[in-house]
């Protein structure tokens, strides 16, 4: 039997997902070995990154790996993988979802949430929810994995930070000093993880399926087909959250504009049989009502910022 290499980042999280995988696999049998990569290295391709698809920031590096044959599968944060899987690669598992909100951890001190206060996010779907619900905020650009964004809340004069619950409580940092952002629409797929495979590898591809969850595989889909028709290769305010109820599936999708003023939502209900484009038609009802132009005006103005970078 071959040994199944997994790939993954080599933050404190992202080994926390390959290692909950791995141990999956051990259980049903399968040899595995933890694979971490660093940085891109030495990338001998007969072909431009675009033209395979490749755009995700932080699953490029993954990506290379698989296609010239270094790992066998990946594991990922479902929330950061790119609605289109680059050419060669397939959906392998969606694994049980976690918590899927969104936390703001603070100071102790929460007064701000009443006046005048600062909070940081690296997220525009987060930004522009919290603006909307406060508009005298601040909000400050914050970036990297977990440890350092706790870590820069820490050293900044912030009032507090916004994190993805779940990642903390996988690696046990989630702090007492939190108030869960019910409120706040979370990514698409925020909470899951995903197991990508090689198409033409039927031995890693019968193996992951093993460990799919077949209703977060169904919430997990609308959202990135919701996703994936709003943005049209767009980093936007996106947040969709698809629940099952009582063998119903529940939706709720939401566009913002940059500064929050301006926002579009849904809320719908579809049963098992008609999910296939449920997440697509819920998309084009926001970009019919106006979302259309609001999609237009954020291309342009992300446009500019990535200009003057």
């Amino acid at each position: 039997m071959k040994t199944i290499r997994i790939g993954t980042r080599d933050s404190e999280l992202a080994l926390w997902q390959a290692n909950t995988v791995e141990k999956q696999l051990n259980d049903l049998g399968y040899k595995t070995e933890i694979i971490a990569v660093k940085s891109q290295g030495d990338i001998i391709l007969d072909k431009p990154l675009y033209e395979l698809g490749i755009t995700g920031i932080f699953t490029k590096t993954l990506d290379i790996a698989m296609l010239n044959g270094d790992v066998d599968i990946v594991v990922h944060s479902m929330k950061d993988v790119p609605t289109q899987l680059p050419k060669g690669i397939v959906q392998g598992a969606v694994l049980e979802r976690a918590n899927v909100f969104d936390i703001l951890i603070h100071k102790g001190n929460t007064d701000f949430l009443n006046s005048e206060g600062t909070i940081a996010t690296g997220s525009l779907r987060r930004k522009s929810q919290w603006l909307s619900k406060y508009p005298k905020h601040k909000v400050e650009n914050l970036r990297g994995n977990v440890n350092s964004r706790l870590q820069k809340l820490k050293d900044n004069n912030w009032n507090g930070a916004i994190f993805a619950a779940a990642g903390l409580e996988r690696i046990n940092l989630k702090p007492d000093s939190f108030i869960e952002l019910d409120w706040m629409i979370p990514a698409p797929a925020q909470g899951a993880m995903l197991v990508v495979a090689m198409d033409n590898d039927s031995f890693c591809k019968e193996a992951v399926a093993k460990l799919n969850h077949k209703e977060t595989e169904i919430c997990t889909f609308i959202e990135r087909q919701f996703l994936r028709t709003l943005e049209g290769g767009c980093t936007a305010p996106i947040g969709a959250l698809a629940q099952i109820k009582n063998q119903t599936i529940h939706f709720q999708g939401v566009l913002f504009s940059l500064d929050g003023k301006q926002q579009f939502t849904i809320e719908k209900n579809c049963t098992f049989d008609n999910y296939k484009a449920f997440g697509k038609d819920c998309a084009k009802e926001i970009l019919n009502n106006g979302g259309n132009e609001l999609m237009l005006e954020l291309r342009k103005s992300l446009k500019v910022e990535q200009s003057k970078k």
